[in-house]
């Protein structure tokens, strides 16, 4: 999962920096206003690729996460550092 979510990041950022360089390189000559929209089009694109590449996939675990929600992490030290994050009482 995280290979299709980092080549789809680099495929959206290839395309943004492709439409900024066409924008000003090539489109201008003809016309500016097609210029200026593809560059607004270009600079919607790295918030979206972020959104992309950092969500969470069905089978991600992630740092912070157990495997199982209901069964502990395993890390004793690490649970008490967020339960004392959280403001539980951790009971030794």
């Amino acid at each position: 999962m995280y290979a299709r979510r980092r080549h789809w990041y680099f495929a959206m950022m290839g395309t943004c920096i492709a439409l900024f360089v066409l924008a000003w390189g090539v489109v201008r000559i003809w016309s500016v206003p097609a210029a200026v929209g593809m560059c607004l089009v270009a600079m919607v694109i790295p918030p979206v690729a972020a959104i992309v590449a950092n969500r969470k996939g069905p089978d991600d675990r992630w740092w912070d996460e157990p495997p199982n929600p209901s069964a502990p992490s395993g890390d004793k030290q690490s649970d008490r550092w967020w339960d004392e994050l959280d403001g539980k009482k951790h009971r030794h």
